[in-house]
This record gives structure tokens, sequence and C-alpha cells, in this order.
């Protein structure tokens, strides 16, 4: 037997070795995994890593001698080549093969290239790697100057953690507003103000034409004619599900390798798991692709425990978190195109909730520095959800009761 073979060394890899493990498969694991190494968490690099700038802390997801007291194979610095579905083995780039029992694809995404002239200049860096995050530590400085392309999640953290060290930031975004693809107008509002107000210069519904210039000294090109010197680029326009292997070997992609709530692909040897995953949820009947912590980790244990014979439906409600200027927000759920909004404590404050109804049901909730009732419109969620605007918007009545009396 050749055991399984997880390709992929980020975060939904070693949480699927992990739980092979601890869920009692005692066969041959294999990490074949591109970076050169162990399988670590991503989430720091763009917020702790970056608002310390002097920490050596790694979030490891195991020590390497976990690795080896468990008799796992990592074969760091080499990357899969070509999948042989008929034969079970996987050509890899140092020109050797790896066979496979079972296979799981834990591939991830790459960061979206910047498709304009110069935007491969050596000054733009993306925010997704180790190394990514090392080679931009040194610009978190006073005097330093940060374009940021994008403003997303990464990209306002980035420059979160640029103007706390007193860099000068100025913010680059096509669209009208800022987290335009993960929260409501309302909150995107919030942090544009909030980042306005601690010093950057967010620019949206701009166009960026170009970039040249030195190495050391980039110029950015604007459509209205505007010319923008930096000393550094962070590229956070998002990101793209790295399927090429899947897709090359015949497996179902759809902007993702397309899995079943269990994990599977279209090959009944091979498993997917993370954020190269399009997966269908039951819980919200619907497929969908997440780029999350959360998807990462526990769909990855989802698909370990079903290897080892423990059948595992992954349906969970998606969570993601962002953290920028000591403010904590939480994301829960996925909202509708016909939602109804209740406010729950002071949100212009930062320390409130804005709940997202459809119908008679709660779909989605962003929490500011409300993690406890975050974690109760969650729970509400996962149960259905089925709850009155009236009941949401009384502050009288404790969303932890509301899920209390789901629960019974």
């Amino acid at each position: 037997m050749t055991g399984v073979v997880i390709i992929g060394g980020g975060q939904a890899g070693g949480r699927a070795i992990e739980a092979l493990r601890g869920n009692g498969f005692a066969g041959a694991v294999t990490l074949i995994a591109s970076e050169r190494h162990l399988p670590y968490e991503r989430p720091p690099l763009s917020k702790e890593m970056l608002l310390d700038p002097a920490s050596t802390k790694i979030d490891w997801v195991r020590p390497a001698e976990w690795y080896a007291a468990h008799g796992v194979e990592c074969r760091l610095g080499v990357s899969a080549v070509s999948i042989d579905r008929a034969g079970k083995h996987v050509a890899l780039s140092d020109g050797t093969t790896t066979g496979y029992d079972t296979l799981i694809l834990a591939t991830g995404a790459s960061p979206r290239p910047l498709n304009i002239p110069g935007g491969d200049h050596p000054a733009c860096l993306a925010v997704r790697t180790l190394e990514d995050a090392a080679r931009l530590r040194p610009f978190m400085v006073a005097g330093k100057r940060i374009a940021v392309i994008g403003a997303g999640f990464i990209g306002l953290e980035c420059a979160a953690a640029a103007r706390g060290h007193g860099a000068d930031v100025m913010v680059l975004e096509r669209a009208p507003r800022v987290l335009a693809r993960g929260v409501p107008t309302r909150i995107s509002d919030l942090y544009a103000g909030l980042h306005r107000a601690k010093g950057v210069d967010l620019r949206l519904g701009v166009e960026l034409l170009r970039i040249d210039g030195p190495d050391d000294a980039p110029m950015l090109h604007l459509a209205d004619g505007r010319a923008i010197s930096a000393d550094v680029v962070v590229v956070g326009i998002g990101v793209i599900p790295e399927d090429g292997l899947a897709a090359s070997a015949g497996l179902t992609v759809n902007g993702g390798i397309v899995v079943d709530e269990y994990g599977r692909t279209s090959d009944p040897a091979i498993w997917a798991a993370g954020d190269v995953t399009r997966h269908f949820n039951p819980l919200l009947g619907q497929s969908l692709r997440l780029e999350s912590w959360q998807n990462a980790q526990n769909q990855a244990i989802a698909v370990a425990r079903n290897i080892a014979g423990i059948e595992t439906v992954y349906a969970e409600v998606p969570w993601f978190w962002s953290d920028q200027y000591g403010i904590n927000m939480q994301i829960t759920g996925i909202a509708g195109d016909d939602t109804h909004e209740v406010v729950r404590g002071d949100l212009d404050g930062f320390a409130g909730l804005l709940l997202q109804i459809s119908g008679d049901r709660l779909v989605a909730a962003v929490g500011l520095n409300a993690v406890r009732d975050l974690r109760f419109a969650k729970q509400i969620i996962q149960l259905g959800g089925a709850v009155s605007a009236a009941e949401l918007a009384d502050p009288a009545v404790k969303l932890a009761d509301v899920a209390k009396r789901m629960k019974g």
C-alpha cells in the first residue's frame, strides 16, 4: 500500500495530516509541498507579523518533530507536475514520481497578478508566504511610502499595520467602496472613514494604468494622469484557486476543484480541501468557494476523517475575521441579494452587530468588537436562522437566549 499523498503544504495540508493520524489512520502519509517550509497558518502574515516586525514567531500547524514522530514523509521544495489517475501516481518537479492509494489536493490559491504594464515590477509584493511578509516588514517604519493596490482585507490589514508604524500609506481601489466583496456598504463606509481618520490616503474608483521607475522607487501612473511615487507596492487584488493540476488530470473544475459535501472530487480516489475547492454546503444548499482559515482547517479535517473511515459531512456556516487598528471584525454567513439590515449596539463606535435578514431568517452578521454576540449569531444561522427582525432589533432580547431557545 502506498497510502495517502497530500499535495499542498498550507494549513489545509497540515490539518489533513494531523486529522489522519488523530483519527487512527496508520498507513503511509506523504506531504508534497512547493514551499520549503512545513505547513503554517497564513492569517498572521498580514496581521501579527507586520504589526510586530521584530517578532520571530511562526504559527506552525505542527513542529517538525511531530511529523517525524508520526511517520509522515515531508518532501519540501518540490511541486506536483501531473497526476496519472489510471496508474495512481504523481510526477514531481524533481523528476521523481510517488504513488498513492488516496490523494488529497490542498493546493490552495495564488495571488491574482497585476495585469498591467509593470505589474511585475520588482517593488510589487504580494502577501501570501513567509518570504512575502519578510520582504515587506522592513518597510513598516516611519518615512517609508507604501502604495497598496486593492482595498480588500489583505490590503487594508497591511495599510493598518503600516500606519501603526508611522509609514505613509496610499490605498488605490478600482471599486467605489472598500471591502466590496466581503461586507455590506454600511461596514465599508465605516472602514473607509476609519482608515482616512488614521491618515491613509484612500482613493476609490481609480484605475492604475502602469508602473515604472527604478527598482527601489516605483512610479504608479493613474488613468486621470496623476503619477504617484512609492518605496514599495503591496498588491492585494484577490487570489486565484490553484486548480490547474486537477484540471489537467481531468477532474471536474469550476472556479475551483468541485467536491461534494464530503470533500470527494469526481475521482473516488482523490479528495480536495481548502481554498482550492468549490464545495457543496448542504446547510446553505449551495456550492461555494471560500478563502478562510476556518474552511482550510475544518474541511481538511472532514476529508481526513472520511478517508479514515469516519463518515463526516462538511457543513458549516462560513466565518471570517480581520484585525485593523485594534478593532476585531468578524463575519459569518452568506448574505443574499435581498436582505433587511438590523443594528445592535454601537456600530459607529465599532462595538456592535450588523445583522442581515432575508424573509424571516437571519442569513449573515458582521460584528465589530462583538465576539460573544457574533458567536451566538453564527449559532442562530447554523440552526436555520428562523427569528424575526423585530426580535433581533430588540436590545432587551439576548442572542444567547435566542440560540438556546432554538437548540431546545
